[in-house]
């Protein structure tokens, strides 16, 4: 990749709202203060575009510098993370990605009320097909999530995984995962992650492993039966359903990804909630493990 194409990568990308990447990452607004942010890092404080960490007098501005300040990587390790993460749930401001219709996904401007995809029954298959034949899951874990409702098509081809809330599953929003010849991934409008996850497994484990994806927590539950896999939607380092999870005496181990932020955010969620441990995935992520023996 040449320098035009990684600024135009870099630029499609640096518009991301800051509050945006910081409620990805679990970063937590003050209630005194809307301004500051209580973040992996430390307290910061934001400005339109600018931010300035209270801890060392450190700032910068826009999402670019904040995910290297939040993750500490370098420039192209932010600008993938943000393509990764957010880029899709923030068209205004990404490159076109395709879905599985060829078409760039678009998202209409949100008022904070869930508004879930959709199911569309007519592309279930083309999901299935994605789901097995190019992530190697089996059909025995997905079609009872299908069953559920848990796992659906909606109509632009995307995988819709809900995320649920309580012992009745109460939808409070989902990840949508592109099924086309590019890779995204987003989160359904009105979305609220910190009620809730996405899991599958046995209910009656007492091992639960955090994975980054929905993807991630299918693959691992694959790989190593039986146990109970959630999935944080994104690299979050104290989401706030983990300290009950930890108070009801689970043994929880943190499998994200291995690489800069995954490292980052799991160094900060032992730190946060020390009987945590670390579960490093020998590949960059569990689908990666799953399927690279295909």
């Amino acid at each position: 990749m040449n320098f035009d194409e990684f600024r135009q990568r870099a630029d499609a990308v640096r518009e991301i709202p800051l509050e945006a990447v910081l409620a990805f990452r679990g970063a937590v607004r003050d209630r005194n203060d809307r301004a500051k942010w209580h973040t992996e890092r430390g307290p910061l404080s934001v400005t339109d575009s600018k931010f300035t960490s209270w801890q060392g007098n450190q700032g910068g501005g826009g999402a670019i510098d904040l995910v290297m300040h939040l993750a500490e990587v370098k420039v192209g390790a932010a600008v993938q993370w943000l393509e990764q993460h957010l880029a899709a749930s923030h068209p205004a401001t990404s490159q076109p990605t395709a879905s599985a219709s060829g078409k760039p996904p678009s998202v209409p401007p949100g008022d904070g009320h869930l508004r879930l995809p959709i199911p569309q029954d007519r592309l279930l298959a083309h999901v299935r097909q994605y789901l097995t034949h190019r992530r190697g899951l089996c059909s025995a874990l997905l079609e009872p999530l299908i069953q559920s409702g848990k796992l659906y098509a909606d109509r632009r081809g995307n995988a819709v995984f809900l995320l649920v809330a309580g012992k009745t599953n109460r939808p409070i929003g989902a990840e949508l995962r592109g099924t086309g010849p590019r890779i995204w991934r987003g989160l359904a409008l009105g979305t609220r992650k910190d009620l809730g996850f996405f899991w599958i497994g046995a209910p009656s484990s007492q091992q639960i492993i955090l994975c980054e994806s929905a993807i991630d927590a299918i693959s691992y539950c694959q790989l190593y039966p039986p146990c109970l896999c959630i999935s944080t939607s994104g690299v979050r380092a104290n989401p706030p359903w983990l300290r009950e999870l930890i108070a009801r005496g689970y043994d929880l181990h943190c499998g994200f990804d291995a690489d800069d932020p995954g490292d980052a955010a799991a160094r900060q969620m032992i730190a946060l909630h020390p009987t945590v441990k670390r579960l490093r995935p020998p590949g960059h992520d569990w689908n990666d493990v799953l399927t690279f023996g295909r």
